[in-house]
């Protein structure tokens, strides 16, 4: 069994955890930022790098401490490097490179979107390779074929904008507070979701990719027309993301002889998002993962156990390994259409 240190700085939430190659998580804590980002409306990156120097020290004592273990007693130290702010990434891995070199112990430099894609694996122990996944989060919205670790065949991506992004850019248009993806769902739950035209951008279509700068215009117009009431709007506007993921996955899975089909990333944290794609695989004959909807938020758990599956494949880093604003699990990929793509 290993024991893996893992830390996660590439966005606004600073993380530790202490996870074991037999899917145990000894420890964890997140401290989040919304407090200080939400006068904003969005994160400030400069103040996420600042905030993560100050308590990312705190937070490795801390689950040290609560697991009882020393560093010379892990195995190996595991850091986001990647995709996400420049900033806090390199926060992160440079904590993570301190404590490889001083605790000489091997480093793993762990791109977090494939944390959010082996998560899975971690609470679900029969999820086998391969999957279909869709990854939904802040910055990204992708199908890919998770073939093995390290190995990823995208199959699509958005031309503009992520889901998330989506969900926080509506939730600013309605006066909620950020972050914008809980404060939808839960007036989403108010309304009613057929009472707003909304549009499902590239429903339909023969291309696979995903697209929803058309959509926060609409939600845009909705809201200064005055016609409709709040909660009425967050609950089209959280339909129409729910019908472009099903339509969207639904052509993936022509493509895909995958046998499960899995979500995950920060949207997946979405009850609506998780019951039609649940629905779907069921009508597919896939079998349906998801982690739970703490896994799907950024996370240090995710990190330490793509950290473990990385380091029984023999996959680790040198000092020298670099912080990534972008980093695709699918390098390979064609590229498509759209200044927003992302990976």
């Amino acid at each position: 069994m290993a024991l893996i240190l893992a830390l996660e700085s590439s966005c606004d939430d600073s993380a530790a955890a202490l996870v074991s190659s037999d899917r145990q998580i000894l420890a964890q804590a997140v401290v989040g930022q919304n407090e200080a980002h939400r006068p904003f409306g969005g994160v400030v990156p400069e103040i996420a790098a600042r905030a993560h120097v100050e308590i990312l020290p705190d937070l490795i004592r801390q689950v040290l401490h609560e697991a009882g273990v020393a560093i010379g007693e892990v195995d190996a130290i595991a850091a986001t490097a990647g995709p996400g702010l420049i900033g806090g990434g390199m926060v992160g891995l440079l904590a993570g490179k301190g404590l490889a070199l001083s605790a000489g112990k091997p480093l793993i430099a762990v791109n977090h979107l494939e944390g959010h894609a082996l998560s899975p694996r971690l609470v679900d122990r029969s999820l086998d390779f391969p999957y279909l996944l869709l990854l939904a989060s802040g910055g990204h919205c992708q199908l890919l074929e998770v073939r093995g670790v390290g190995d990823y065949r995208r199959l699509a991506t958005t031309i503009d904008d992520a889901a998330g992004e989506a969900f926080d850019k509506a939730a600013k248009l309605l006066g909620l507070p950020y972050p914008g993806g809980p404060a939808i769902e839960s007036l989403a739950a108010e309304g009613n979701a057929k009472a707003v035209p909304l549009p499902r951008p590239l429903v339909g279509s023969k291309e696979p990719h995903f697209s929803f700068a058309g959509l926060k215009g609409a939600v845009q117009r909705a809201v200064t027309s005055g016609e409709y009431g709040a909660a009425d709007v967050a609950a089209s506007f959280q339909q129409a993301v729910v019908d472009c993921f099903v339509d969207r996955t639904r052509r993936a899975l022509t493509v895909s002889n995958a046998p499960s089909l899995v979500v995950a990333g920060g949207v997946a944290a979405n009850c609506a998002v998780r019951s039609a794609l649940q629905a779907l695989a069921e009508q597919e004959g896939r079998r349906f993962s998801v982690p739970p909807a703490w896994l799907c938020t950024d996370n240090a758990a995710m990190i330490g156990w793509a950290g473990a599956e990385r380091l029984a494949a023999g996959m680790i880093d040198g000092l020298d390994a670099p912080a990534r604003a972008r980093w695709p699990l699918d390098d390979s990929a064609e590229k498509v259409r759209g200044a927003g793509v992302k990976g």
